[in-house]
């Protein structure tokens, strides 16, 4: 606004004025006690104001000082004071030192108050633009601190409980660290999965040739002594299979299957081989929970971390002493857990040794993968850097509290579910079912290929081996098959490739993709696990998933065109 307000009470000078700075295109409003001028100094509107000497007098002093003081930050309200040539100066001298005044002598020309008052405008434009970009500033400051509130929002949330300002700091600075580490930790897991991806697909590719050969020997040989050299050969490969696995699971690669699961009636169900496994001389007790929650795990790694947890209980003790086994519902989780986990429901498997615990150096240290106090050769340090990994991807927790000289209790906090507890079927091979059906296997390493085709052949299917995808896709648009199995990670054309080619072209066969890769949905999104069968396989694990693949009623998953 480029108003001026002319505050000057005595005779006409405020009407002269006020038609001298219109004749110049300048909007000028009178003010004769300054009520207006109160007004525009803090909201920062007028260009500026005309103000005699005599009016200082006249108006509120404290009262002026005060508003001049209000100014916003980027105003510097101008003031054109119009003295009287050679006259003692009638305004208080306190005042004149606060304003930004440009002292102009009467009688003067109107040519020179008109030139102050444009020179004023243009000052007050400045201002004013200066004052945009000080509100650009400014709001460019509030979204950075917007988006820092945004930032802190979680760590406000983790601290929520804490009562005085200095807890909450420390609290958040304790944060901080953790969060640090778990982000070292959570890096040498993504690199050491990152590596054992690649290494899994390659090894599990060898060990598919050498199970599915083995197998084929099992059911063709008649001799005991090649036999029982075949099933020394295929518990070996067994346990190669085992150790891909354990570093897929420390490194969150493992493919889980979770379903909902009475815990309590797994320990029951696992007390048996627990006993055989930990010998006499150690003692099993349980504290399970009678109305203890279902949990969301995959029943296979649950029993498998159990199992492990007991062994090395056994181990700390040397042998003799007692493991309690316990289960409970966990409500409202604790500090140290809401740290890790979301709000919710939590059922928590605990096993207790009263061996000698462990000092805090090595506590620290305890589920970082490849770190073992045992001696050397006598284990990898992957115990419970897997079942640290298995918790974490069961969307859980894991914790260990131990004492020098008052035992250990490992304890794995899982998810609660509401779905119901089913038994799962097992699956019975019927290798005679259907001998007419016509399968393509496709795979681009040759060894594998041979195997695959072999053992197919073996339960009694009409079989096409082929190494190239797109001879594949040409004889599956001339020929008719009932089921193609692919590999999934091919050089020329992924599995997936293949699948949606077929699906776009029309043809909706059934398809089941072999992997020896952990995360296969990195080919797509589409690969669910009933359609994916893991290498190594067995001629059972193939017999039963081609069985259900030609099943009548069973739908292919789609693959996206």
């Amino acid at each position: 606004m480029r108003r001026f307000l002319v505050v000057a009470p005595a005779g006409r000078d405020a009407h002269v004025i006020q038609q001298l700075l219109e004749s110049a295109g300048l909007e000028a409003v009178v003010d004769s006690d300054g009520e207006q001028l109160f007004s525009a100094l803090p909201d920062g509107l007028s260009a500026g104001a005309v103000v005699t000497d005599d009016a200082l007098n006249r108006i509120d002093r404290s009262r002026f000082i005060q508003a001049i003081a209000d100014q916003p930050p980027w105003s510097d309200f101008p003031f054109l004071l119009l003295v009287r040539r050679g006259a003692e100066r009638e305004g208080p001298k306190e005042v004149e030192s606060k304003m930004n005044a440009t002292i102009l002598e009467r009688p003067l020309h109107p040519a020179s108050l008109i030139s102050a008052a444009r020179a004023a405008v243009r000052a007050r434009d400045r201002q004013r633009l200066g004052a945009e970009h000080l509100e650009e500033r400014n709001q460019a400051e509030k979204k950075l601190r917007e988006f820092a509130e945004t930032l802190e929002q979680k760590v406000a949330e983790r601290t929520k409980e804490l009562a005085a300002a200095n807890d909450r700091l420390t609290a958040e600075i304790a944060e901080r660290e953790k969060a640090e580490a778990r982000l070292v930790q959570a890096q040498k897991m993504e690199a050491i999965g990152q590596l054992t991806g690649g290494v899994a697909h390659d090894f599990n590719n060898l060990l598919t040739v050498i199970v599915g050969s083995l197998d084929l020997v099992l059911r063709k040989s008649e001799d005991d002594a090649v036999l029982r050299l075949v099933r020394n050969a295929l518990q070996a490969a067994e346990r190669g299979s085992n150790l891909t696995s354990q570093l897929l699971a420390f490194s969150r690669r493992q493919r889980l299957s979770p379903v909902a699961l009475d815990i309590n009636a797994v320990i029951y169900g696992m007390r048996d081989l627990l006993v055989r496994s930990i010998g006499p001389q150690v003692e099993i007790g349980t504290e399970l929970q009678h109305d203890v929650w279902p949990a969301l795990a995959d029943p296979t790694q649950l029993e498998v971390m159990l199992l492990n947890l007991t062994i090395n209980a056994r181990d700390a003790m040397a042998g003799a002493g007692q493991i309690v086994i316990g289960t409970k519902n966990i409500t409202t989780l604790p500090e140290w857990l809401a740290a890790e986990l979301d709000e919710g429901e939590y059922v928590c498997i605990s096993v207790s040794d009263n061996g000698p615990g462990m000092p805090p150096d090595v506590l620290a240290h305890a589920f970082e993968p490849f770190f073992t106090t045992k001696p050397h050769g006598k284990g990898t340090g992957l115990g419970l850097a897997q079942l640290y990994g298995f918790a974490k991807q069961s969307g859980g927790a894991a914790r260990i509290e131990s004492k020098v000289g008052h035992g250990t209790t490992v304890s794995i906090y899982l998810p609660r579910t509401h779905e119901r507890v089913t038994q799962d079927a097992l699956l019975r091979t019927k290798t005679h079912a259907r001998r007419r059906a016509k399968i393509m296997v496709l795979d681009d390493d040759q060894d594998v290929r041979t195997v695959t085709f072999e053992t197919v052949k073996e339960l009694g299917y009409e079989v096409v081996a082929l190494g190239d995808p797109v001879e594949a896709l040409n004889r599956l648009s001339d020929e008719r098959f009932d089921l193609l199995i692919t590999d999934v990670a091919m050089p020329a054309m992924t599995g997936v490739e293949v699948a949606r080619h077929m699906r776009s072209a029309g043809n909706a066969i059934p398809i089941l993709f072999c992997s020896g890769y952990a995360d296969v949905q990195a080919f797509g999104e589409e690969l669910a696990e009933e359609v994916v069968l893991r290498k190594p396989f067995r001629l059972t694990d193939i017999a039963a998933r081609i069985e259900a693949a030609l099943e009548p009623s069973t739908v292919n998953a789609p693959v996206s065109a």
